[in-house]
C-alpha cells in the first residue's frame, strides 16, 4: 500500500507530522508492506528565490502581531516538536522560497534517497544553524543524504531541472482538495490532514488497508497545519487552532 505525503521544508506541522506518523507506521502491523512517497507542496508559491526573512518577524507581520507573541508562537511548536524528539530552534531560522528544495528531493528520490535528504532538510531548517535556502547548503545536505555533489549542484543551477515534478506535485494536491500541509493520502483511499498524533496515523492506515473510500480525517480545527500563504495556524487559549 502507498503513503504520499504533501509536505513544505518551511512547515513545521510536517516535521512534527512526519514523526507522528512514523510513530503510527511503526504500530501498524502491515508496516513493513507500505510505500512511502514524500509529495511537494509550496506554502509560498510566489516567493521570488533569496527572498528570505526571519520567521519570527514573518509571523509578527502575517498574524498582526507583536515580537513577544510571535515567540510565543514558535515556543509553541518547539514544545510540540520537542515532545516528539525533535530538535527545534526558537530564534535565528529564515523564511523563504523552498521551490529548489522540492527539485532537490526529486532528484533524491530519483536516487531512493528522498526520504534522508528530506529528514536532513528538516533538521537543517528547524534543529541546526544551516539555511535551507543557500545552495551551497542544500549541495552539502545532498551529500549527506548519499547523492553526488555535482549532480545536485546541476539540479540547483538549472531552474528548470525537475520543476515540472513539482508542479504536477502540487496540482495533484490541488485536486484532492488539500489546501495545507501535511496532507496525507493512504493508497488514493484515506485521507489525513494535518500533524495528528500517532494513534491517529494508525486508525488511518489500518481503515486504508481495509479498502474504505476515500475519507478525509481533520481540518483546520483540529490538524495543526500550515496553509497555502505559507502560514501556520495560530494556537487559541484552549490550546487548539
Amino acid at each position: 500500500m502507498r503513503v504520499e505525503i504533501w509536505s513544505d521544508i518551511a512547515c513545521p506541522w510536517c516535521y512534527i507530522g512526519k514523526a507522528r506518523f512514523e510513530k503510527g507506521l511503526a504500530a501498524f502491523a502491515h508496516r513493513d508492506e507500505i510505500e512511502v512517497v514524500h509529495r511537494s507542496f509550496e506554502l509560498d508559491p510566489g516567493r521570488a528565490k533569496g527572498d528570505t526573512a526571519p520567521v519570527i518577524d514573518m509571523l509578527a507581520t502575517k498574524y498582526g502581531r507583536t515580537v513577544k507573541e510571535a515567540r510565543a508562537m514558535e515556543e509553541h511548536v518547539a514544545g510540540n516538536a520537542q515532545a516528539e524528539g525533535l530538535g527545534y530552534l526558537t530564534e535565528g531560522r529564515e523564511h523563504g522560497s523552498t521551490f529548489d528544495i522540492h527539485r532537490l528531493l526529486h532528484l533524491a528520490k530519483s536516487h531512493g534517497r528522498q526520504d534522508q535528504l528530506l529528514d536532513l532538510a528538516y533538521r537543517a531548517n528547524f534543529a541546526e544553524e544551516r539555511s535551507v535556502y543557500d545552495a551551497q547548503v542544500l549541495v552539502d545536505l545532498a551529500v549527506e543524504a548519499g547523492l553526488d555533489a555535482e549532480e545536485a549542484r546541476a539540479v540547483l543551477t538549472d531552474e528548470s531541472a525537475y520543476a515540472d515534478d513539482v508542479r504536477a506535485d502540487e496540482r495533484e494536491a490541488a485536486e484532492l482538495g488539500a489546501s495545507g500541509v501535511p496532507f496525507f493520502v493512504l493508497d488514493r483511499r484515506f485521507g489525513v490532514s494535518g500533524g495528528q498524533p500517532a494513534e491517529t496515523f494508525t486508525q488511518a492506515l489500518e481503515q486504508a488497508w481495509q479498502g474504505r473510500a476515500l475519507t478525509t480525517i481533520g481540518d483546520s480545527a483540529d490538524g495543526e497545519a500550515c496553509d497555502t500563504e505559507g502560514s501556520c495556524e495560530i494556537p487559541q487559549a484552549d490550546g487548539h487552532v
